[in-house]
């Protein structure tokens, strides 16, 4: 049985898998085009799901199950996946702690105005500033109350912020103080002084937060984006920043990756960007591969039940 990946996951991990799945042939390479003279007639395809598409599934004739090895799963071709019967599973729920980490460091440098300061550093300027706003008492809006957002609101809670979630039903979530539903987004958005998009991509949440989104947030607010660029109409985030419809925004996801070298942006003083980095850490395998053995012990042996298999119909 062939195993190819477009992705190398260590030669520990991989040592670890090697003796567990004697059964398995594995082929591990850095990327898609490496990995393409072995493709066709794998019967595993291992992929963060960005480098492939319905002419490459259409040719690999023996494919019977993609893992993906990331959350988001919206790149990949599900309809051609659904019409040929193959299984797709995802690593979702590995992303939660590096992603809080992320969130955090990015509120607690607006917190400090880090980058003011490190400007006046570059320049020798001694400048103090005494009115720093502490986050003490500050709302977080998290839209999305999964393992990323509850994780969020837990840490979240460490700094004595009031957290409000807004999921599909405003069902009841540990460590929220406030729920709201999905249709009650709007109200949600205007509590929050930093509100946090971590929803994934699916056809209701396409461009859910747009200009009229960003007119009920708070003029002091300050918008992170860590799900899905798809989420957040881009020129309503854009025109909000410019006429200071909310302060500030950090985004590390966008429409279109990478982000074009002319968007606005780039240069915008009130704008931080990172190049979608916010689920990656030094543990990211640890966590992913663990999936991928467990998932592999199914597939070959109906022990247990599969992690993250993902309904085709839903596309979650």
């Amino acid at each position: 049985m062939k195993l190819v990946s477009s992705l190398d996951f260590g030669d520990g991990h991989l040592e670890k898998l090697k003796q567990k799945f004697n059964r398995i042939d594995f082929y591990i390479y850095n990327n898609i085009e490496e990995a393409k003279e072995q493709l066709f007639d794998a019967e595993i395809f291992v992929t963060y799901g960005f480098d492939i598409n319905e002419e490459l599934i259409e040719k690999m004739e023996k494919l019977k199950w993609i893992q993906c090895m990331s959350t988001g799963i919206d790149a990949l071709p599900l309809n051609k996946l659904r019409e040929k019967g193959i299984l797709l599973t995802s690593v979702r729920g590995i992303h939660g702690i590096p992603i809080a980490e992320y969130v955090m460091a990015v509120i607690l440098n607006h917190r400090i105005e880090a980058f003011r300061f490190y400007e006046q550093q570059k320049n020798k300027i001694w400048k103090r500033k005494a009115d720093l706003e502490e986050l003490f008492g500050k709302t977080i809006c998290i839209i999305g109350t999964g393992t990323i957002g509850k994780e969020i609101a837990r840490k979240a809670k460490a700094f004595d912020m009031k957290t409000i979630g807004v999921n599909t039903q405003g069902r009841s979530v540990e460590y929220f103080d406030e729920l709201y539903s999905k249709a009650d987004l709007n109200e949600a958005l205007s509590k929050g002084d930093f509100v946090v998009q971590t929803a994934p991509l699916t056809k209701e949440s396409y461009k859910m937060i747009g200009i009229e989104q960003f007119k009920k947030m708070k003029p002091t607010a300050f918008f992170i984006n860590i799900g899905r660029g798809q989420t957040v109409d881009e020129k309503a985030l854009i025109e909000a920043l410019e006429k200071k419809l909310i302060k500030a925004a950090a985004i590390d996801v966008f429409e279109k990756e990478p982000l074009a070298y002319d968007s606005p942006l780039w240069t915008m003083d009130n704008v931080f960007v990172t190049p979608h980095i916010s689920g990656l850490s030094d543990m990211y395998m640890n966590r992913a591969v663990p999936i991928l053995e467990q998932n592999l012990r199914v597939y070959l042996y109906g022990q247990g039940e599969y992690i993250n298999k993902i309904d085709l119909e839903k596309a979650y």
